[in-house]
């Protein structure tokens, strides 16, 4: 999947599951409890059990969805990640190296920075967006209002305490998109493995986070 059309895939949908899971069942599990839900994109940590086994099975059991690679460090990552069947891939930092690896192959790198010169620099080195992480250590969706006014120009994909609370305002804000990790899995319903309860709360988001779409 190219860079713009990633980019228009995320426009239209918003938000992004992220998924650390620490059995492979599990994360088949949740991605299709998000995914019946209405979440479209899903990112597997690469801290996850087996995440290559894991992505290639939701690349052939969501066909629906855009399945992606997370926390990649290395470029044994990104390299394993895109073999898996990642279609895009997010790291916590900015490494050039990286994303040279996923552009060679069509793939959307996504590379992680917080302040506004990493903001730039990561944007300077072809990023497509940029995931500013973590977003709420520097006052959440107040900084990223005051990041438009010089950096207006660079998608900004906020991520790390994003919650159904403060979604719409780090969309109002000006953010892409959302990367959303707890917020749709509370350990209750996971210990439980209730299911219906996490598709219902991600209908639930979708619906009044996300409201700002409608």
């Amino acid at each position: 999947m190219e860079a713009q059309e990633w980019i228009a895939l995320l426009q239209r949908h918003r938000a992004i599951a992220v998924i650390r899971a620490p059995t492979l069942a599990l994360g088949i599990d949740l991605a299709e409890a998000v995914a019946a839900g209405g979440i479209r994109l899903i990112e597997i940590t690469w801290t996850s059990d087996c995440p290559a086994a894991l992505i290639t099975h939701l690349r052939n059991g969501l066909s629906h969805c855009c399945i992606g690679a997370g926390t990649l460090l290395h470029a044994s990552d990104m390299e394993a990640a895109i073999a898996a069947g990642a279609q895009f891939g997010f790291m916590p930092h900015t490494q050039p190296e990286l994303m040279q690896i996923a552009q060679a192959q069509g793939i959307p790198a996504i590379p992680g920075a917080l302040t506004p010169t990493e903001i730039v620099t990561a944007w300077q080195a072809g990023a497509p967006a940029v995931k500013v992480f973590p977003v709420t250590a520097l006052g959440g969706a107040a900084y990223l209002r005051q990041l438009q006014g010089p950096l207006g120009h660079i998608p900004l994909i906020p991520t790390g305490g994003v919650t159904a609370a403060n979604a719409s305002f780090f969309l109002a804000a000006g953010a892409i998109g959302l990367g959303v990790s707890t917020t749709l899995f509370p350990q209750v319903a996971v210990e439980a493995e209730d299911w219906a309860a996490i598709t219902q709360r991600t209908r639930d988001f979708l619906a009044s986070a996300l409201s700002i779409n409608d």
